[in-house]
């Protein structure tokens, strides 16, 4: 017996992904702005020429990058989201009902996460407002505390579409944005041209968020060194708070809001569901891409739930489109975290701004992983929260990005069963069937 090797075979490169190289720069941010704060004198080298220089320049650098994409990224995504429901009215008021449901429970985890972030107050006591950059502190489309409720209803409806694409007016774009997105649908292949130009567009601008996103690490790091080199380990307890925030709002819209929705609406039991779903989530958790789940979604809910194919094939993709509720959860404890810790007052006005923002922006949020913190500074902007907050967000999201995906996931599930129960789609004796569809748990696990 002979053993051969082959000496030129190079051994294989350690890669690191995206994910890996934002925690790591986190890391060494924290590290660099502990050891700038504790260790360092303050004089001209530690003050000018790192935190106020280089720290400073390359972070709003970064800061600004993200303030580029946000309109263009919207505007183009919600055209494109709202143009691929248009078909709708092939399943009449199932689609209708369907549309309706993810709203609600959207805007109803927002509501859960400003809720629960107002309970525990993750950034209370911290104050990071000389932190916020002069050109960043008020954004465009700052929240106004003089404007009412009323006047803030009227002003998502544009006077000049251009105006509020230049000014950030967020609402407004949203609004603009759903308006071209629904006539595209109804034209069909009259405006197949333009629709086509949105799809590419749209395109380009996941390209453009891609290769912004790649220089996320350098972004993270002198961000997080500045402030850390300004303020110590005072940042560090917000932090902690802010993620146990969001998973506590996650663990109440799955396994309270969604569960009294299934018992409620559809008369079912919902341990069984959860016990049947559960693989789909851990599918969802790991991947953090709702749109990779979508096969398996179907197939779950068909061969364990007995949900009618025909309704999963529609309600289960347009989720994946549309209903983002693990997104929004993170958006609404983000809001709070940021502007407790930078001391920006919010009112009932701007709670319900953010609402109605997360809520429609989920229409267009893309089920890829870490896009949420994309139009998390959409959010920021409609009611004036500086953008700084989210380099704090960025370093730990990959955990709470997994976890807020397989909450995706599953109230796509629970929609999904509760319109096909409600319209006589659903076979309760394969739902009830303890041992219905174990034939995927074996090729799973093949």
């Amino acid at each position: 017996m002979s053993t051969e090797i082959n000496m030129g075979e190079k051994p294989k490169r350690l890669h690191i992904g995206l994910t890996g190289s934002i925690l790591i720069a986190l890391g060494l941010g924290l590290l660099c702005g502990v050891i700038f704060h504790y260790l360092v004198p303050a004089g001209t080298v530690r003050d000018d020429v790192f935190v106020n220089g280089i720290f400073y320049v390359v972070g709003q650098g970064f800061i600004r990058l993200m303030q580029m994409l946000v309109v263009p990224l919207v505007f183009c995504s919600i055209v494109c989201g709202a143009s691929s429901i248009g078909d709708t009215k092939t399943l009449g008021t199932i689609g209708l009902k369907t549309l309706v449901f993810y709203l609600c429970t959207t805007a109803l985890a927002v509501t859960v996460a400003l809720s629960i972030g107002n309970l525990i107050n993750p950034g209370r006591d911290v104050d990071m407002s000389s932190m916020v950059a002069s050109d960043t502190s008020t954004l465009s489309g700052s929240a106004n505390t003089d404007v009412s409720f009323t006047d803030t209803l009227l002003n998502i409806i544009p006077k000049n579409p251009v105006q509020a694409l230049a000014s950030g007016d967020m609402l407004a774009i949203i609004f603009f944005a759903l308006f071209v997105g629904i006539i595209l649908s109804t034209m069909g292949r009259k405006v197949e041209v333009v629709h086509r130009f949105f799809e590419q567009f749209n395109d380009i601008m996941m390209k453009m968020t891609s290769m912004v996103m790649y220089v996320a690490p350098i972004g993270v790091f002198c961000l997080l060194a500045r402030t850390f080199a300004n303020i110590g380990f005072d940042a560090f307890l917000p932090m902690v708070k802010y993620m146990l925030g969001v998973l506590l709002a996650l663990a109440v819209q799955c396994l309270v809001v969604y569960m009294v929705l299934l018992t409620v609406f559809a008369r079912i039991n919902p341990v069984k569901f959860l016990k049947k779903f559960v693989s789909v989530m851990m599918f969802a958790f790991s991947t953090a891409t709702s749109n990779a789940t979508i096969p398996l979604n179907i197939e779950t809910l068909e061969k364990k739930m007995g949900v009618d194919r025909r309704i999963s094939s529609f309600t289960i993709p347009l989720g994946a489109t549309i209903n983002m509720d693990g997104t929004s959860i993170m958006q609404g404890v983000a809001v709070v975290f940021t502007a407790q810790l930078f001391g920006v007052q919010l009112g009932p006005v701007e709670y319900a701004t953010v609402i109605a923002t997360a809520t429609l922006a989920s229409i267009g949020t893309a089920g890829v992983p870490s896009v949420g913190l994309i139009t998390l500074s959409m959010v920021f902007n409609s009611v004036g929260l500086p953008l700084e907050g989210i380099a704090l967000i960025m370093g730990i999201d990959r955990i709470l990005d997994m976890t807020r995906t397989a909450v995706n996931i599953t109230g796509d599930a629970v929609c999904t069963t509760i319109v096909a129960k409600r319209a006589g789609r659903m076979d309760t004796d394969v739902f009830n069937d303890p041992n219905a569809g174990s034939e995927l748990d074996d090729v799973k696990a093949a």
